[in-house]
């Protein structure tokens, strides 16, 4: 059967690994084929192309942003790319060729990126799309490194295997993804090669411009939408858990055997990713199931997820959270009975490009949860300058989950368990579908409220 297959960053470094636990586990022959497997960069050097996904340390492409030399961190780059192709000879990697390539791909890069710095200095363009364009070109080198040196090792081991790269380079057709994506794969006989494929995917529309660091999995959905796969497979370096192992211990959770896509939205929404929100879309409505797989624990069949699940018993699936969010309050006494005050602040928070995930009201007021790293000082001040009082609290959010968990009493339970460990709850909320409960708690009561909601519900 024909499978699409993505490979993160973190087990695209431990190749060794992949290659034994998923090229050749329980495969042989013919039956290594009929898959195709879309590629992120190895851990860490997205971060050094673009800057680093969770501290902002600047990487190549800061340094033209700011009108800085960005010719000195590419070397090193080239350097830091050769010491991670070293890594792998003893696997088979012909060192010499992916020298070769990463060299020329660089150096194409930097060809391009002097012209987009020239363009840029110039002060007679937008600098936006520019520097779009900049971060296209820098976040496809990764990929291509990658997705090159994983063919190049499964050739020498005599496995015919054939690199796609999606990215473009010297390419100067004007595709969108999914006609680049049809173009470049129309022609492979899937039955007698693997196919490695970039997850980075030039088009017009610019997939950095849309998805941003969550593209290769974007690159991952379409592909699946393409080729219509009996199965997509996403392979972490982790089990998608009924909690958090680290918190509440490995042997106080377990891994979930099957879920829906809309609790993969829920989980999706506090940061704990099964598959990017907007790459599941496409699987759930084109019928696609997606399993989660341990690349590190083979044997286990993982986590399906599938458009029509529920679970046969009332349960919660998954315990989880954030301690990363902020609570802004807006209250105004002349908002009891007057149409449009949810209107006028909701209006704001889209002038700013700033989404939530939780929302309270009552008569005067109106709570709203965004992430910390979206907050805006200037959000707040035109909040005031509309509204009586705004209230700003740093805050933690933990939720209950579950495709099928609408049972008497179940708030009860979770609340009394937050309170017998004293954790004052700010506020609570979940929908009419009663896939998600949230409650909102201080920041320092984040574990235990985990480790609490675990052991009540267990």
């Amino acid at each position: 059967m024909l499978t699409v297959e993505k490979i993160g960053g973190t087990s695209m470094s431990a190749l060794k690994d992949v290659i034994q636990n998923i090229i050749l586990f329980n495969r042989s022959g013919e039956q290594l084929y009929n898959r195709i497997f879309v590629v992120s960069a190895f851990s860490g050097v997205t971060n050094l192309l673009l800057e680093n996904k969770k501290t902002g340390e600047p990487g190549v492409y800061h340094n033209l942003a700011n009108f800085k030399d960005f010719h000195k961190p590419l070397n090193e780059l080239v350097i830091k790319l050769k010491q991670i192709n070293k890594t792998y000879e003893d696997l088979g990697l012909n060192i010499a060729e992916a020298d070769s390539f990463i060299e020329k791909r660089i150096q194409d890069a930097q060809t391009y990126l002097e012209n987009l710095a020239n363009i840029l200095s110039s002060g007679y363009v937008s600098s936006e799309g520019i520097l779009q364009a900049a971060r296209e070109i820098l976040a496809s080198i990764g990929e291509s490194h990658s997705a090159f040196n994983f063919t190049n090792i499964l050739r020498q081991s005599g496995i015919n295997a054939t690199l796609v790269d999606l990215s473009g380079f010297n390419d100067h057709h004007s595709y969108t993804i999914d006609q680049r994506i049809k173009r470049d794969l129309q022609h492979i006989d899937f039955e007698k090669t693997i196919c490695i494929v970039t997850g980075y995917a030039k088009g017009t529309e610019g997939i950095m411009r849309e998805f941003d660091r969550g593209y290769s999995e974007v690159t991952f959905s379409k592909i699946a939408v393409a080729v219509k796969p009996e199965e997509a497979i996403i392979h972490k370096e982790y089990h998608l858990c009924t909690a958090d192992p680290v918190l509440v211990g490995v042997d106080n959770c377990y891994p979930v055997g099957n879920t829906n896509y809309d609790v993969a939205d829920q989980l999706a929404d506090v940061g704990m990713e099964a598959i990017h929100p907007k790459a599941s879309k496409p699987l759930e409505i084109n019928d696609i199931n997606l399993r989660i797989k341990n690349t590190f624990d083979p044997e286990h069949p993982g986590t399906l997820i599938t458009r029509e699940y529920i679970c046969e018993h009332k349960r919660v699936e998954v315990i989880t959270g954030t301690d990363k969010v902020i609570i802004i309050d807006i209250y105004d006494p002349s908002m009891v009975g007057t149409p449009g005050s949810d209107l006028e602040i909701m209006q704001l928070f889209y002038n700013h490009n700033i989404s939530y995930n939780f929302k309270a009201t009552n008569a005067n007021s109106i709570s709203i949860v965004i992430w910390e790293k979206d907050f805006s000082k200037k959000l707040i001040h035109e909040l005031e300058d509309k509204f009586e009082k705004v209230t700003v609290e740093k805050a933690a959010m933990v939720c209950l989950i579950g495709s099928n968990m609408d049972r008497p009493g179940l708030l009860a339970k979770s609340a009394m368990a937050l309170a017998d460990k004293h954790i004052n709850i700010k506020s609570a909320g979940f929908a009419l579908r009663k896939v998600n409960i949230q409650f909102l708690i201080d920041r320092e009561d984040f574990d235990t409220a985990i480790i609490a909601l675990n052991k009540a519900m267990g």
